[in-house]
């Protein structure tokens, strides 16, 4: 969003002149901010509302279709958007943009108004009491803290954070106050504040079940879900058939492995709400992942079918990589993907999905074309900066110097039992993962959190790159601190484990912590996943992550990151010489059995049969790459991205020396 300081006192004046009803020149003076700053966020909006108080609803409807191309998730233009459709007696558009207006701000009190209004006239008596409900509970806040809602809804985070705070001072106890606090919390990352005010909350309100809702989810975010498993039995327990409560139920089931009692779950909630499509997505995930994939292709397309723009369930297909959609799917997608009312969200979906489905047709140009515009349409939710990255493991290699390690060589817990997989996403991590989790001593996990956490909370209250604590303070850090972290982490990540001697932490990003996992864990093994830089990279580019990796939704950035990881990863090897072992996918694929026994012997196991016909592992494996490692290993995907080569040169540039010096 450009800077709109300079022509705030513009806006005010206009603001004031719309709250006087004088419309025209408000237009006027907005006329001229705009010739300026053609992309003012705020002013574009106060346009398109006095156009429409002056009967210009074409202008109107131009000028936010502008808006909303620039800021696709603002709550404020659909609910305009609502408006001209309801001054045009367009009811069920009209409905549909205040729904849409509420679910990205919900501090929007004129659409709750409006949608109650709207369905009671439809004869829907039941969800206009719920929108009146969800009015009055937003109308009953206090003002301090309505605005922290709409500031969150509008991505104004610091601002809501001053806001917040300064009204938690006044009311320490306030559980809509802490609740508030701690989604802020989590937009910043910081899940362990997130976590104690959630807590506080459930303590001093423990029947609020949007705060305990809210608990559970950051519980699981942390992969702390003995907790979280014991507030969805709270739940549970309170109202065993509730829809909500047994979707959560479900939920937890799928993490604690019990998929047949979390089907059985999902089937009563589709009992009670037939064709739900979020549940059937959910279930086809279960499904997915429990490796009953027709099952889950079923599912999913259930989902599609009882809400035709559910663009979750066509990406969910496109996610599997070995499903081909139908041309007739196709059409589908197309017409739904050029609708202007659909989401955003849902318009990420489907052009990723389309992308997918035409790289299948060979259709490989309009096919990058989608994947660029899935990425393009991604990146306008994410506030990633390459070059803070750049600082930050630039930062790693600063202070990771051999001094430390030789200071702390003796040091640090001492168990055997973790083997990290690091490296890009993309990579081959969970081919790793599958041959490692086949031999009889090894479990398989997921990607674990956890020192991606302890990483965070040494970085204390610093937010950027030049005021964190961490890497620097690792050297700090004294024998007894660097044992109890090492220690923790173990005990910690037991909930994951189902008995063997050694256990699997896949996460990819901890590449930029090695330094950390060799001080807290110096007998634990590390394996880099390493991939071609430019498959490695545009597969990534392909993907459409749940969270996380946002320096993958450009090829610039991705080419960036790759490069630096390259370096980093070389000055691990310098300082910690044999620490990682590098293994590159490619010779995976071409020389599975040199490869197998190179991975087995550094991880100190015997050779086991089992570890070459992984495909043959029945486990629960939750990656996008989850149908692939349960089949043989082809050698055609290698040289995939060579189709789009085209097309990659901002990659290429981006990549520079690392695109032939990756090895």
């Amino acid at each position: 969003m450009p800077d709109e300081e300079p022509f705030r006192d513009q806006l005010e004046t206009a603001k004031a002149q719309m709250q006087q009803g004088d419309f025209g020149s408000a237009q006027t003076l907005l006329s001229l901010v705009l010739n300026e700053t053609p992309d003012n966020h705020d002013a574009l909006y106060m346009l398109a509302v006095c156009e429409r108080h002056l009967g210009h609803l074409g202008g109107a409807s131009t000028t936010l279709d502008r808006l909303l191309s620039l800021s696709p998730e603002y709550g404020r233009g659909y609910q305009e958007k609502a408006h001209l459709h309801r001054e045009s007696n367009e009811l069920m558009q009209a409905l549909g943009a205040y729904q849409y207006a509420t679910q990205l701000n919900p501090a929007l009190l004129a659409s709750w108004d409006f949608q109650s209004k709207i369905l009671e006239g439809l004869g829907r008596l039941e969800e206009a009491e719920a929108a009146r409900q969800q009015k009055h509970h937003f109308q009953s806040l206090p003002k301090h803290l309505l605005a922290v809602v709409n500031y969150m809804s509008e991505g104004k985070i610091l601002k809501a954070e001053k806001i917040c705070r300064q009204f938690m001072q006044h009311n320490p106890r306030h559980v809509e106050g802490m609740r508030l606090l701690a989604e802020i919390g989590k937009r910043f990352g910081v899940m362990t504040d997130a976590e104690f005010l959630l807590q506080s909350a459930v303590e001093f309100s423990p029947e609020n079940i949007q705060a305990r809702l809210d608990y559970i989810d950051v519980l699981r975010k942390q992969q702390k879900f003995e907790t979280a498993h014991e507030n969805v039995q709270y739940l549970y327990d309170s109202q065993p058939s509730n829809p909500l409560f047994q979707s959560h139920y479900a939920l937890d089931r799928m993490q604690a492995g019990e998929y047949e009692q979390a089907f059985e779950l999902f089937d009563k909630v589709l009992k009670k709400i037939p064709n739900d499509p979020a549940t059937l997505t959910s279930k086809g995930h279960a499904l997915k992942t429990y490796g009953r994939q027709d099952e889950a292709i079923a599912s999913y397309q259930a989902a599609y079918r009882a809400k035709s723009d559910h663009g979750d369930a066509y990406y969910a297909l496109a996610n599997l990589k070995t499903y081909q959609f139908s041309n007739n799917e196709i059409n589908s997608m197309r017409d739904i993907e050029c609708q202007t009312g659909l989401s955003h969200q849902n318009r990420i979906f489907l052009c990723f999905a389309l992308a997918k489905a035409l790289e299948d047709k060979k259709n490989f140009e309009e096919a990058f074309e989608f994947y660029k515009r899935g990425n393009n349409l991604k990146t306008l939710q994410t506030r990633y900066k390459p070059e803070i990255m750049t600082k930050e493991l630039q930062a790693q290699a600063e202070s990771c110097s051999p001094d430390l390690f030789g200071a702390h060589k003796m040091h640090g817990h001492q168990a055997f039992d973790p083997i990290f997989i690091v490296g890009l996403p993309r990579a081959g991590s969970t081919l790793l993962e599958q041959i490692l989790a086949s031999h009889s001593q090894v479990d398989g996990t997921q990607e674990l959190p956890n020192i991606l956490s302890l990483a965070h909370r040494l970085r204390g209250k610093g937010t950027s790159t030049e005021s964190s604590l961490y890497p620097a303070n690792l050297h700090d850090l004294s024998a007894e601190q660097l044992e109890e972290f090492g220690r923790a982490y173990i005990e910690d990540t037991q909930y994951h484990r189902k008995g063997a001697p050694f256990f699997i932490d896949k996460m990819p990003n901890n590449f930029r912590h090695i330094g950390l996992i060799s001080l807290i864990l110096p007998q634990a093994k590390i394996i880099d996943a390493r991939r071609h830089p430019m498959a490695c990279c545009f597969s990534g580019f392909k993907q459409l992550f749940a969270e996380g990796q946002e320096f993958t939704y450009g090829l610039e950035e991705i080419g960036t990151y790759y490069r630096d990881y390259v370096e980093l990863m070389q000055h691990w090897d310098d300082v910690l010489p044999g620490k990682v072992l590098k293994i590159q996918y490619e010779d995976v694929v071409t020389d599975t059995e040199t490869q197998v026994r190179r991975l087995l012997e550094f991880c100190g196991l015997p050779y086991e049969e089992a570890c070459l016909s992984f495909y043959e592992t029945d486990r629960s494996v939750r990656t996008a790459s989850s149908e692939q490692v349960r089949q043989p290993i082809y050698t055609s995907g290698l040289e995939q991205w060579r189709h789009f080569e085209p097309w990659l040169s901002p990659l290429k540039n981006a990549l520079g020396q690392a695109l032939t010096e990756y090895r």
